[in-house]
């Protein structure tokens, strides 16, 4: 029983408008039904659960035991992983970027969008926050007292903005543009055709564009930054991840990369809020951006055969997606349009497999839902037996 019932003090206005993160309350009663005896299956969240590389874990360890190496640390970050990053940058994406003045090493990207957000917008000012997408986008913009301005991502339109539709729109009050490509959650690819085009409607709108790119290297043949992309330093900044590529989610470490002016002025924000990265971490982080080509090749072949399993899955409730979608999940439609949150309820009461309903990331996803491939192949083909079992085709 909680010790109070009433707060002495009101919540600050900017919680009108936010609400807490559907995952976070969906898994608090996932885990209420597990403690009663319900062994669910959950193919909602996007969390790996294979294991950091050896030389990654070796590295924490070996540092860890270091008796200086538990005090502050530089708020830029050790220069060992600020050229970590650089270097998988330049090997992965062919970008070249100045690791003392191009690259933040953040607390996971997550945290970069609210320093992002803290550091450039003012109350009144309007973001593009794309529908589907990430929710933290909507929910940061309005915690800082911005305006979010939804610019739709349809299947007809192949998931990519309608960028002559937005020109339209007034843009007078738009200061920065989120785009996450691969895209979460329809894993829709840009090419470099795609990203050009951002580029320019960015140019000529005077708009931050913010990519949002921590899905690059998971099923995704064609790695892509943003400074692939003539012009992009002018008009773009780019948050990534090792959460998703290395394997290291809980591990909080990411990095905004962009041009001086840019991270310079997100600096003055992160230095207000934390006291820099544990070291030892950092040193790890250093260690897993040299992992092989042959480890990142053995991680996407087991999520390319947990995949196949999904996509029966899928086919088994009469849902419908696209083969070439890229990064750790698979989007689907629902059969006849069925609301998304109704269809994962079903599944959810009848076979104890949970699924994430596609209207969680916006409107526009609302017949869609999403399988993780982040759980182990022999609990998805549990959970797909469960369904052909059952024989649940429509709600």
């Amino acid at each position: 029983m909680s010790h109070i019932q009433q707060m002495i003090v009101s919540p600050a206005a900017r919680l009108q408008e936010v609400s807490e993160y559907y995952f976070a309350k969906k898994l608090r009663e996932l885990r209420e039904r597990m403690n009663k005896g319900e062994d669910i299956i959950n193919l909602g969240i996007g969390n790996p659960d294979m294991a950091p590389s050896d030389d990654t874990v070796k590295a924490l360890i070996n540092s860890a035991v270091e008796p200086h190496h538990h005090g502050y640390q530089p708020y830029k970050g050790i220069p060992a992983l600020r050229n970590g990053f650089a270097n998988w940058y330049l090997n992965t994406y062919g970008v070249t970027l100045d690791p003392e003045q191009e690259i933040l090493p953040l607390i996971g990207s997550k945290e970069g969008i609210m320093h992002i957000s803290m550091a450039f917008l003012n109350p009144g000012d309007q973001v593009l926050v794309p529908n589907p997408g990430y929710p933290t986008y909507t929910s940061v913009t309005r915690l800082v007292e911005a305006e979010p301005v939804f610019y739709a991502l349809t299947e007809e339109n192949g998931w990519k903005p309608d960028l002559e539709a937005l020109a339209a729109q007034d843009l007078s009050k738009v200061k920065l543009m989120w785009i996450n490509y691969p895209h979460m959650p329809t894993g829709t690819n840009a090419s470099l055709a795609d990203l050009e085009e951002l580029v320019a409607f960015a140019q000529k709108h005077q708009i931050l564009l913010c990519h949002d790119n921590p899905y690059s290297l998971v099923l995704n043949k064609e790695p892509r930054s943003i400074f692939s992309v003539p012009g992009a330093w002018e008009v773009a900044i780019e948050l990534n991840s090792l959460s998703k590529s290395h394997n290291m989610a809980g591990w909080r470490i990411g990095m905004v990369a962009g041009a001086q002016p840019y991270v310079d002025t997100v600096m003055r924000v992160k230095s207000n809020m934390d006291s820099g990265m544990f070291l030892p971490m950092q040193e790890a982080a250093a260690a897993a951006l040299n992992n092989s080509y042959e480890w990142h090749r053995a991680r996407n072949e087991e999520y390319a055969e947990r995949k196949v399993i999904a996509c029966q899955l899928l086919d088994t409730l009469g849902c419908s997606y696209a083969t070439d979608q890229a990064g750790m999940f698979v989007w689907a439609s629902t059969p006849d349009g069925t609301d998304g949150f109704a269809f994962t309820d079903a599944v959810l009461d009848e076979t104890l497999v949970f699924l994430t309903p596609g209207g969680i990331f916006g409107s526009e996803g609302n017949n869609y839902v999403r399988i993780s491939l982040c759980t182990p192949k022999h609990r998805l083909q549990e959970a797909l037996e469960r369904i052909r079992e059952r024989q649940l085709t429509s709600v």
